[in-house]
């Protein structure tokens, strides 16, 4: 079994799973490098969510500042699972405590719950020192006690998991001391316990071991090589123990710089000096040395803003390897070679548009590498936005608005800073910053027309559209993001939800009834238009909804009355002349206009040429005068007709009995 999966397991089975629930808010305590797919806990049933409509509701994982979502949420079991590498040291390195914050979110209604998940320190980490030996040069002379100061182990991991303790391994010269810094740091030092004899041994090889308080132990090691270094006497002495000098930047290769020199007592080879830099490090001063002159000459490139002093140890050695050192300073002096350099050190991007004039929206640190009036920076931007830079603190500028800024109007800003230094010439640069203008929801949606109109003829289907509205936001995603809805109101004592209803995505209004002319010839509802701001902001506008008539109702005979199948009997007077009125056909129709407009017409007849009928009137008059001849007993069939497209009709039958006994 690896150590990780060790470890793992083993505070696995030392810290257990913590959830709290407070306010709506969960809180979980997990170690880090769980696997993938390991579950944190069933976030659904700690928060007594319905598990059956997680998926309907949208339920998701999501974070506070849109950073890495480090679990997932299982949507069939409520359960919260890792779904990225929980790694405590990349999280929070060293801090004592390391929480990672998400959030549930749910829709239908909008819902929202704070994750806190408590990671845990794992001993996953071993103690490392910085370099891979420890090289220190003792003279033998040093006295019993001298003390050595080591570099110090770094453990990634913090608390009993972090470094503990050192141990050096047995020898004859050296113990250990360890000491504790702040925050329980551990930290040692070399003490020489017996003095060292260079003609006995002329290097030591010791190990040092730094171990940490986890469970298993880990550890780390690094090798001191310590090399005694003789005793001599007669060595050569420098004319002065440090030597000063300056030297302008950019100075040409091959410049004497300064000349140092030693004498040694001695004669012969013995006072033969060379001279030459002592424990140069990697970084290679650009500087050579003529060990037999002392000239100390420019070897390389200088620059002032890389480094303003060296300070070199100079050895001088005679033939028998003798030697004494000196200090050489050499301060650079500066030239005017760097033009400023703007930093953007806080930006507000985007930038909310109710914000105040003179708020500060961004910090600006403005450096020149250059010395005294070289590195004087004088700071500007362009007069043409609604910004100004004021001065803070040294080298630091606070970008403030100067007045009041309107995302609908100007929605990013280009703004040019522009920074001079004060050398001879001057040097200056100059830094693009763009600006956004973050949208507050400060607009209603507005109607494009005061008031609509829709027309539809009755006996419409149920979802035909009517017409649409339409309102225009000029806000910014969400704040413009337009939503339509009806007003709660009565139709004829019904909601008007039971009569229409509105998109709410695309302002399109339908039918929700087939309507009917004769019941309801025109009605109004009122749409609200609002957007999806917080708090959002909205309109109304009526909608007038008319209803036009349809040829859907034949005339109705109210004269005669049906009765069964029986015929209307009427009496006619056998004396009466040509053109008197015998009877009259009486019709209504329920529709309107031409629809109700009604015609009367005989369709059949015992003697067509007797009885003739007024086509408007429906007045049944005689054409001739009645004759002997004439059957006693008449039929007709009257048919009544509407005006509509196709015309609608009814028939009535009418029984005439020409009477002798009646007077005309």
């Amino acid at each position: 079994m690896d150590y990780r999966s060790f470890a793992l397991r083993r505070v696995l089975a030392l810290i257990f799973l913590v959830v709290q629930r407070v306010n709506g808010d969960v809180s979980y305590s997990v170690p880090e490098e769980m696997k993938r797919g390991s579950v944190v806990g069933n976030i659904g049933k700690d928060l007594g969510l319905d598990l059956a409509r997680l998926s309907a509701r949208k339920a998701r994982i999501d974070t506070e500042d849109n950073s890495v979502k480090y679990c997932s949420l299982n949507l069939n079991t409520g359960e919260l699972i890792v779904q990225e590498r929980i790694d405590r040291e990349a999280l929070c390195a060293k801090k004592a405590s390391c929480v990672l914050k998400q959030e549930l979110v749910l829709e239908n209604p909008l819902e929202l719950h704070r994750i806190s998940i408590h990671v845990q320190d794992i001993n996953d980490n071993s103690p490392q020192f910085k370099e891979e030996s420890i090289k220190l040069e003792i003279r033998e002379s040093a006295d019993k006690g001298a003390r050595f100061l080591l570099d110090e182990a770094h453990d990634a991991d913090i608390g009993q998991n972090a470094v503990q303790g050192y141990s050096l391994q047995q020898n004859g010269h050296f113990k250990l001391n360890v000491n504790t810094k702040s925050a329980n740091r551990k930290h040692c030092e070399l003490i020489l316990d017996k003095e060292l004899d260079r003609e006995d041994k002329q290097e030591l090889q010791l190990l040092l071991t730094a171990v940490d308080g986890g469970s298993p132990q880990r550890s780390g090691t690094v090798v001191i090589h310590v090399t005694v270094l003789d005793a001599n006497d007669n060595a050569p002495v420098f004319s002065q123990s440090v030597y000063k000098t300056s030297l302008p930047e950019n100075s040409p290769l091959d410049t004497l710089v300064i000349t140092v020199s030693a004498a040694d007592a001695d004669e012969g080879v013995n006072s033969e000096i060379t001279y030459g830099f002592d424990h140069v490090s990697d970084d290679k001063p650009p500087f050579s040395l003529n060990p037999k002159t002392g000239e100390v000459r420019v070897a390389s490139s200088i620059d002032y803003e890389r480094k303003s002093m060296y300070e070199l140890q100079i050895s001088a050695k005679d033939g028998l390897g003798l030697g004494s050192y000196a200090t050489l300073i050499i301060e650079i002096t500066d030239v005017n070679d760097n033009a400023p350099v703007i930093h953007l050190k806080s930006l507000t991007n985007p930038i909310p548009e109710n914000v105040s004039p003179g708020s500060e929206v961004g910090i600006i640190n403005v450096q020149d590498r250059d010395s005294e009036n070289n590195r004087q920076v004088r700071c500007s931007i362009q007069q043409n936005v609604p910004f100004k830079l004021v001065a803070s603190i040294k080298n630091y500028y606070s970008l403030v608005t100067t007045g009041q800024l309107d995302r609908e109007l100007v929605s990013d800003y280009n703004i040019t800073i522009s920074a001079t230094d004060e050398g001879s010439p001057p040097l200056s640069s100059s830094k693009s910053v763009h600006l956004s203008v973050a949208d507050v929801n400060d607009n209603p949606p507005v109607f494009e027309e005061q008031s609509y109109s829709a027309y539809v003829s009755e006996n419409n289907r149920a979802g035909s559209t009517l017409c649409s509205v339409s309102a225009r936001d000029p806000d910014w995603r969400q704040n413009g993001t337009v939503i339509y809805s009806l007003l709660a109101a009565e139709v004829s004592g019904a909601p008007v939800s039971s009569y229409v209803s509105v998109n709410g995505d695309t302002g399109v209004i339908h039918a929700v009834r087939s309507f009917d002319y004769e019941q309801l010839r025109s009605f109004k509802v009122h749409v609200m238009a609002r957007d999806n701001g917080s708090p959002p902001l909205s309109s109304n506008v009526s909608v007038s909804v008319f209803v036009s008539d349809v040829n859907d109702n034949p005339p109705q005979i109210l004269y005669p009355a049906p009765e069964g199948n029986s015929f209307m009997t009427e009496l006619v007077p056998k004396a009466a002349h040509g053109g008197s009125l015998v009877s009259k056909v009486i019709a209504v129709d329920a529709d309107s206009g031409q629809n109700a407009w009604l015609s009367y017409h005989i369709v059949q007849s015992s003697d067509p040429g007797l009885f003739t009928i007024g086509v408007h009137s429906g007045e049944i008059r005689t054409q001739r005068d009645i004759s002997e001849s004439d059957s006693m007993k008449q039929n007709l069939i009257v048919a009544v007709k509407d005006n509509g497209q196709p015309s609608l009709s009814a028939t009535c039958s009418m029984y005439l009995l020409i009477s002798d006994n009646l007077a005309e």
